[in-house]
């Protein structure tokens, strides 16, 4: 994904340290300059499907892409159970487990259809702010079980609680507006507990919008993540069986093997950059590892209520209301 017409700053990686190359003086004597900016950054989607989204951002300062990272774990909102009324709970789960298992359910709701609760809001919220959903689960033994039998899902009913048993409860006129589908549970076959005869959960859930940076169970991401782009550069011709050791220096599918049995950089970019190859002196000299400097690979990964690329667009989103709060609060001095 690189420009071949740029001069890409690099990190060396030797043995027991990092180089930085001669010709580039890094950050230390860079001044910025929007215009120059602007004609450097570059962003290259990679991969964008239901696993996750991995794309490039090149030409950019490490406090940039550091920033994009943690806004995506912690200041784009999303929903969560934030409150736990616990009717009945006759399971060997203690209640404060229990309500802290319930708080972590990934919940499919929207935020941006949402609002935040204030300080003024009721405890009980508006169909604006909240969502509400009621758990009842009562473990009771098969009437037809016989004695001989061993499996459980043969012998009890309901002895294993899932989040598809969570019933949405509608507030006003949310049942006009959403669908169970689609403020429920992300995943219906989560296991919150196991239960046998006469144990019996009765609850009362609260979903409210929040933040990441408050709890963990509002980060809309499951992961956040950026490297710097590998770049290998073999300096000599490696064969035989130097070259399968070679290969099996890095990670599959980055050296590869032609059929004159010499080795080759078949795709760098998924490198590990263990540095394993420095373990064999007969190899160790033939390549030349390096990372690009202002190259990240970005790899998010949804919970599931927001897409990757929505989250990462809400989060400039949220970068430029700062950016712009703190400009207005600079002029006004």
């Amino acid at each position: 994904m690189s420009n071949p017409s740029r001069k890409e700053p690099l990190l060396y990686m030797e043995e027991y340290r990092v180089k930085q190359d001669p010709q580039d003086y890094g950050l230390a004597d860079e001044v910025f300059n929007m215009e120059v900016f602007k004609k450097k950054l570059q962003i290259a989607i990679v991969r964008n499907d239901e696993d996750g989204l991995e794309f490039d951002l090149i030409g950019v300062y490490p406090a940039i892409a550091n920033a994009f990272r943690r806004l995506m774990l912690s200041d784009v909102p999303s929903m969560a159970i934030e409150k736990v009324y616990i009717y009945n709970n006759t399971s060997i789960i203690q209640d404060e487990v229990l309500a802290h298992r319930m708080g972590l359910l990934p919940l499919r709701a929207d935020p941006r259809l949402f609002a935040y609760r204030t300080e003024e809001s009721s405890e009980a919220g508006t169909e604006q702010d909240t969502l509400e959903f009621e758990l009842k689960v009562k473990c009771t033994r098969r009437k037809d079980a016989s004695k001989d039998q061993s499996n459980f899902d043969d012998i009890y009913k309901n002895h294993k609680v899932y989040s598809g048993h969570l019933k949405w409860l509608p507030k006003g006129k949310q049942a006009q507006i959403y669908t169970e589908s689609g403020v429920g549970c992300i995943h219906e076959d989560i296991l919150i507990a196991q239960l046998r005869p006469g144990h019996e959960l009765d609850l009362r859930l609260v979903a409210v919008k929040g933040l990441g940076r408050d709890h963990a169970k509002f980060s809309p991401v499951a992961t956040a993540s950026y490297r710097l782009l590998p770049q290998i550069r073999l300096n000599r011709e490696v064969s035989g069986k130097d070259a399968y050791l070679l290969q099996n220096c890095f990670s599959p599918g980055v050296i590869g093997i032609d059929e004159n049995e010499c080795a080759y950089v078949k795709d760098a970019r998924y490198d590990s950059c263990s540095r394993n190859v420095y373990r064999y002196p007969q190899i160790s000299d033939a390549v030349t590892l390096a990372r690009v400097r202002d190259h990240y690979i970005f790899s998010v990964e949804s919970v599931g209520a927001l897409k990757p690329e929505v989250i990462f667009l809400e989060a400039v989103k949220v970068l430029k209301k700062k950016c712009r709060a703190f400009i207005d609060e600079i002029e006004a001095e």
